[in-house]
């Protein structure tokens, strides 16, 4: 994503498109030597049954402060997953509770750290948990797909790294010290991400162009590009959008944090937060975090080439699902139809429905908590890629919301693929929280038709709550949201870079698709800190009418949106509907509107 230079940062080489420049490549890394994580298994199942529980496989790394050698494991996953935009390898580093001193992990591609503690406190590192775009000349527009959760930092000089793009959470975390998230140099950077977290001192976003945190604690927050939205922040800065772009809620309508793997004395558990209304600060910082927690034998264990004929199996016997790293390929939908249930991924397991096949289906029950995982398209077309609820689900959920959380849906890229709708959220009360729905824009598989995806999220369900949506370079609408009472926290989008020309993109009498369209028929929706980019570079001659297209009702309320042109690819004549002026020339400036209507 280019991203226009700040103040005070050090001069740079123009930035070529995402499509010029790929990743390496990387092929399928065993880990074979390392150490690997067990967790005690259940009684024994019934005859034919599935187990639950057991061992997490060479993928997932577990320490604690006696192993020897961790900075050299931690290298060696590194130099594996570096450059690895489109690879094979999945890993997941797990500290146990306890104190480490002198260490660098430094998070590449498919790569999360984690502590095994009930709280960050746990489990600390003297030391940093550091993402830099050395692979990338110093442009970190492509540090997707890698996360860190649940540990406490004490920062070797004071101010940890995290110079990320998108799908890259930062949940969970206690720095002891600052939190710069722009890499070395200060190029290119287009996050982000934090959530149930506390910075002591000051985060410095430096060149990046937009970034959503909720529910943590800041000493300061330095500066912004475009747009940084904040909900339930203590420390947040002052709402001052456009000038400075800060949109700040005091809280978070609706939050519950995602699940985590943990150590209870000798026993792995997974604890799920409970939900929150009118949520401020983390869930831990006043002592131990309120939730339940699922041993781990009521989990099936999934391994990379089980089918989902058996995840199904489990899901039917009752247990949850416990994905560890992989690329599983499906030949039918896993089906979800237990309340409750829970999958959790480790280290970005993905699943890739070969034939045409939708990956997940969601039944319209309550409490179900997807979280961690990727979805990758498969060279037959999909009709949806994920369904929470059926078509028609009218259950009302709003004691005990399903959520949707770190789970990242991608068409093209690591190969061809195609689905016409990739999420569609139809159980109201949904919450949505944190995903990056991303038809690419380049790696393999790429091109107007090549990838074709003609919408990213739609929304049926009514009261569904949207925190941290970034959905980019989809055919038509990126979101298209037909439910009532429909809320969104953040929203981040780019328009599909590859138009081959204007009437490509044609939308009746609409110069080009909205990114995100409210139905004509919608009488109550809001949102805050909404941001659509146009980079048309195959035909700069293009138009968008707007951004943003919504009816004109008074329970319509949207506040803070801006559309950028970059670098002069293409334009925008208007912001919403055909309201705000026009981009314009290619000084990347923003178009923004305070307040709609």
């Amino acid at each position: 994503m280019p991203t226009p230079p700040t103040a005070g940062s050090a001069p740079r080489a123009p930035r070529p498109s995402r499509r010029s420049v790929l990743a390496a490549m990387a092929a399928a890394v065993p880990a074979a030597g390392l150490p690997v994580l067990s967790g005690r298994a259940s009684a024994a199942p019934a005859a034919g049954a599935l187990p639950g529980g057991g061992d997490l496989g060479p993928n997932v790394l577990v320490f604690d402060p006696a192993t020897p050698n961790i900075q050299g494991t931690l290298d060696e996953i590194f130099k594996r997953q570096e450059s690895a935009q489109f690879g094979e390898g999945r890993f997941a580093l797990l500290f146990k509770p306890g104190t480490y001193c002198g260490l660098n992990a430094q998070i590449g591609f498919y790569t999360s750290i984690a502590g095994l503690g009930l709280s960050p406190g746990d489990t600390t590192f003297h030391g940093d948990v550091t993402v830099d775009a050395g692979w990338f000349n110093g442009n970190a527009t492509q540090n997707f797909w890698r996360s860190a959760e649940n540990l406490t930092l004490h920062p070797v000089n004071g101010t940890n790294r995290w110079a990320v793009a998108q799908a890259a959470p930062f949940r969970r975390m206690h720095i002891k010290g600052g939190l710069n998230l722009a890499p070395d140099g200060y190029g290119w950077a287009s996050g982000g991400y934090i959530a149930d977290s506390r910075i002591d001192g000051s985060v410095a976003p430096y060149s990046q162009q937009q970034w959503y945190t909720r529910d943590s604690s800041v000493g300061g927050w330095n500066n912004a590009v475009w747009n940084m939205v904040f909900s339930g922040v203590e420390g947040a800065p002052a709402q001052s959008f456009p000038d400075p772009p800060y949109t700040t809620l005091d809280t978070t309508p609706v939050s519950r944090e995602k699940p985590f793997l943990y150590l209870d004395g000798a026993d792995y558990k997974v604890f799920l937060p409970e939900k929150r209304t009118n949520a401020r600060g983390t869930t831990w910082g006043s002592g131990t975090p309120r939730g339940e927690s699922l041993p781990l034998g009521q989990f099936y264990v999934a391994k990379p080439g089980v089918d989902a004929a058996t995840l199904n199996a489990a899901l039917s016997q009752g247990l949850n699902l416990l994905l560890t790293p992989g690329i599983y390929h499906l030949d039918r939908p896993v089906e979800v139809r237990r309340p409750n249930t829970v999958v959790l991924g480790l280290g970005y397991p993905t699943l890739v429905p070969d034939n045409g096949a939708t990956a997940m289906k969601v039944a319209d029950v309550g409490g179900v908590r997807l979280a961690g995982f990727l979805i990758d398209a498969g060279p037959v077309n999909s009709a949806t890629l994920l369904e929470v609820g059926p078509e028609g689900a009218s259950a009302d959920h709003a004691a005990n919301p399903t959520t949707v959380q770190d789970v990242f849906i991608r068409i093209g890229g690591a190969g061809p693929g195609k689905a016409t709708t990739s999420m569609v959220i139809n159980s109201n009360h949904t919450l949505i929280d944190h995903t990056w729905v991303w038809r690419a824009d380049h790696g393999d598989g790429v091109g107007w038709e090549t990838n074709r995806a003609d919408y990213g999220v739609r929304v049926n369900g009514d009261d569904v709550l949207a925190t941290g949506l970034f959905v980019e370079h989809f055919n038509k609408y990126d979101v298209e949201w037909r439910g009532e009472r429909g809320r969104t926290v953040f929203f981040q989008n780019e328009k599909a870079y590859d138009a081959p020309n204007q009437a490509a993109i044609q939308n009746g009498d609409i110069k080009g698709y909205a990114a995100y369209k409210i139905a004509d028929g919608v009488t109550a929706h809001e949102g805050w800190g909404l941001g659509s980019y146009c980079y048309y570079n195959v035909d700069p001659t293009i138009r968008q009418d707007h951004g943003f297209q919504a009816p004109a009702k008074p329970g319509v309320k949207l506040h803070h949106l801006l559309v950028v042109s970059l670098g002069g690819k293409g334009q925008y004549e208007h912001v919403i509907n055909s309201i705000g002026a026009p981009t314009s020339g290619t000084s990347t400036v923003p178009s923004t509107v305070v307040s709609y209507p």
